[in-house]
């Protein structure tokens, strides 16, 4: 049988961004990132009930030359010993790029879903941003929004759910599942 996963976006999901004039911006180590206080419990949550947690993130920071692979590897660490995540899979591309894995591309979505036989039909996306809920709705998963109210546009496509944290996302996945059993 096919994995269920539950793909997330890591800055404004599981830790905290940093905001600027309504603009999230990804913190530039392991020192400035913060785990959103529900984020243990809600992915333990997910994990409790079968599914894969993999983290897709654009990290275009690298292509701008602002930060390095090794301060966001050194971030995915920080996290993976604190939380029950089980892979990451970032973009380091800026649009300019055109590469298929930058969201709203639904490309890291296929390529996790490639390498751990996951069903992207039966399976979430948790995102803070139009490109997540995007990325999400074209590889097919169900999207959840969590609402931040960043200064900027909205998805063109409407996420399945708008909450306003990862609890809630967890809880709201949860639900989904007790209905379709």
């Amino acid at each position: 049988m096919r994995q269920r996963a539950v793909f997330l976006d890591r800055d404004g999901v599981i830790n905290q961004a940093i905001v600027r004039e309504g603009k999230p911006y990804p913190p530039s180590n392991a020192a400035e990132t913060v785990i959103f206080s529900d984020a243990a419990e809600a992915l333990a949550l997910l994990k409790k009930i079968g599914f894969l947690l993999v983290v897709v993130t654009n990290q275009p920071d690298v292509r701008r030359g602002t930060a390095t692979r090794e301060q966001v590897e050194e971030i995915h660490r920080f996290l993976s010993e604190r939380l029950p995540l089980d892979d990451f899979f970032a973009c380091y591309h800026d649009d300019q790029d055109r590469c298929n894995c930058r969201k709203p591309l639904p490309g890291l979505l296929f390529e996790a879903a490639h390498q751990y036989d996951i069903d992207v039909k039966h399976s979430y996306l948790v995102g803070d941003r139009w490109r997540d809920i995007e990325a999400g709705s074209a590889a097919g998963c169900k999207t959840i929004f969590i609402d931040r109210r960043y200064n900027e546009r909205s998805a063109t496509v409407e996420p399945e759910a708008k909450v306003s944290s990862l609890r809630d996302a967890a809880h709201w996945i949860v639900k989904q599942e007790a209905e379709n059993t």
